[in-house]
């Protein structure tokens, strides 16, 4: 682990949460149109073109069919979220390099390896998800818009997972996944093995939708959990 250093309250997501929603222009763009922070598709334009009154969050029920049909890429932010996460990550990257080291330093702690590539660090176990100390469980800060009751969760791995050349989950690391969700999320939320899916849905994003690359994470939503169990998972 690595040594933790004092908090930036500045570059604290919730400040730009706050910041954006109460932009008076909400068709304003935190960024110049032709040099956005990091690459946006056409979905995420049309985002940054509508208000929130104009946009219905995702339901279970639809983020089922968009995980299990693969159509990841039609997951959507609030469009005044989706400004406010530009804004952030502009903000980050221009005070920590990249977002990617902002995590590292005020989110999970860790002191990797090498500086560049995938990053590399010291672990307790080799196989992912084998050891607490080789994952951490945080609140996703930018959030997907959901229904009311829906928690999105992000699992962050110092070790990567099998995936091939897109970045998609091999049968191996899908299996490495499933059985790290059951034994920590099922079971846990109360999801019982006839009902999966009922409370615990999970994803992992392919290169080209990943906007941190060189950190191994999965997405875990969960729906009607109590404030305490989701306490306990991002202990």
């Amino acid at each position: 682990m690595g040594q933790q250093t004092a908090v930036d309250l500045e570059s604290h997501p919730v400040t730009f949460q706050s910041t954006w929603k109460g932009n008076p222009d909400p068709t304003a763009l935190p960024f110049p149109r032709d040099n956005p922070p990091f690459q946006l598709t056409a979905i995420d334009w049309h985002q940054l073109s509508i208000t929130d009154d104009q946009f219905t969050a995702h339901t279970w029920e639809d983020l089922h069919h968009l995980i299990s049909t693969d159509q990841l890429n039609e997951l959507k932010r609030w469009p005044s979220f989706l400004k406010a996460y530009l804004a952030w990550t502009a903000h980050v990257k221009a005070k920590y390099g990249s977002a990617t080291q902002y995590l590292l330093q005020q989110r999970l702690f860790w002191t990797p390896l090498n500086a560049t590539g995938a990053f590399k660090f010291v672990l307790r176990n080799p196989t992912p998800f084998a050891d607490p100390e080789d994952y951490k469980i945080i609140k996703n800060d930018w959030t997907y818009a959901v229904s009311p009751g829906i928690a999105h969760i992000v699992v962050w791995s110092k070790q990567p997972l099998p995936v091939d050349d897109e970045g998609a989950l091999t049968d191996e690391g899908r299996r490495i996944v499933e059985d790290f969700v059951r034994r920590e999320f099922r079971v846990k939320a109360g999801e019982s093995g006839d009902r999966e899916g009922s409370k615990v849905q999970w994803f992992k994003n392919t290169t080209n939708l990943q906007s941190v690359r060189s950190l191994e994470h999965v997405h875990v939503l969960v729906r009607d959990v109590d404030e305490e169990m989701l306490a306990q998972w991002m202990n």
